[in-house]
């Protein structure tokens, strides 16, 4: 298992988010869970906090100004899980849609919104809801970054189509002029380069090394074992799992939040499940607000919160490689197996 301080600095290193006791003594930080609807405009000055209750209560009580510096989330899909109801799929956009009029207006100029999503699922057919959730986007003038695709190796398997295993992450920026900056810290997720040895051929820097030594951009898209948006999701067996069922891996919104955010920004999600993004916000000195329905993830939200607070998070790092399944003796196809020029007796 992985702790905090094995990936990120350490607690005493946040000077951002320290406290003070009434003795006057730095005090570890704290994860707040706050539940009346008039805490809504209290959680801006906490540290880290989830408010449990409706997300769009919570953000029509808030003044409509620009407060948050990055907001992320992945939001029900409209599959029915246990959080959920499923409805028409006309029915959940004007839904979402009307927690997206809300967010927007509340995001700083230059800050970024990262929609992680995948596919809604109807008499076998699919509806990609980044297709769908664009437009919504679009009206209220975001700019589209990238289109990241997410790929990870488990999941159900399909008998009448094939079998999906990646889902999307949006990443727009609130820059209405082409002018205004955004923040992009692209050195902080670079990733080994393929070729780090290559040099020059000809020109003036003939003889030298061609690439950067922190390594390369890790791109938008999903290619092989070696390219790091090949990030676990959180099944049974995941270091991360708890009993939500469709659970954010750390690892996925610490690549994007690094990325995206610089040290002491305010970070939103407003389904934060269990506060996955928190995690990621704890462990690298950013601030964080999120919006959880449901009392028992809110509960395990707060607790893993502060664990990473403390130190003692427990969680899959981004730039972890994934293991390399054909290691396992389980890769090997039996003596015979059809298709497959199986060896083992």
């Amino acid at each position: 298992m992985l702790v905090a301080n094995d990936c990120a600095m350490n607690v005493g290193e946040r000077s951002a988010t320290a406290t003070t006791s009434r003795k006057g003594a730095a005090a570890l930080p704290v994860a707040e869970l706050l539940k009346s609807p008039s805490k809504a405009v209290e959680s801006l000055s906490k540290v880290h906090a989830l408010w449990q209750g409706d997300t769009l209560t919570y953000l029509q009580a808030l003044p409509k100004e620009p407060t948050f510096d990055f907001i992320i989330t992945s939001p029900p899909y409209n599959i029915g899980k246990e959080y959920e109801t499923r409805k028409k799929l006309s029915t959940y956009l004007e839904w979402q849609s009307s927690i997206i009029d809300e967010l927007v207006p509340r995001l700083k100029v230059g800050g970024s919104l990262c929609w992680q999503v995948g596919s809604f699922i109807e008499d076998n057919e699919i509806f990609p809801l980044d297709i769908e959730f664009a437009p919504l986007f679009r009206r209220h003038g975001l700019r589209l970054r990238n289109r990241v695709i997410w790929h990870f190796g488990h999941g159900l398997h399909t008998s009448r189509r094939f079998s999906g295993r990646y889902e999307v992450v949006l990443w727009y920026t609130n820059t209405p002029s082409k002018k205004d900056g955004y923040t992009f810290n692209l050195d902080a997720v670079r990733v080994p380069a393929k070729y780090p040895a290559k040099r020059h051929f000809k020109g003036p820097n003939a003889g030298e090394l061609s690439g950067n030594p922190l390594g390369k951009n890790p791109e938008d898209v999903w290619k092989n074992i070696e390219d790091f948006w090949d990030i676990p999701n959180v099944k049974s067996n995941h270091v991360e799992k708890t009993d939500h069922p469709c659970q954010f891996p750390v690892g996925l919104v610490e690549r994007l939040l690094l990325a995206l955010t610089n040290e002491g920004d305010l970070v939103f999600d407003p389904f934060a499940g269990v506060a996955s993004a928190g995690v990621a916000a704890a462990l690298h000195n950013r601030r964080f607000i999120g919006c959880e329905l449901k009392g028992s993830y809110a509960r395990q939200g707060i607790k893993r919160m502060q664990d990473a607070l403390d130190g003692n998070a427990i969680y899959r790092p981004h730039d972890r490689p994934v293991y390399d399944h054909t290691q396992s003796n389980l890769s090997k196809a039996p003596k015979g197996y059809p298709g497959h020029g199986g060896d083992l007796a």
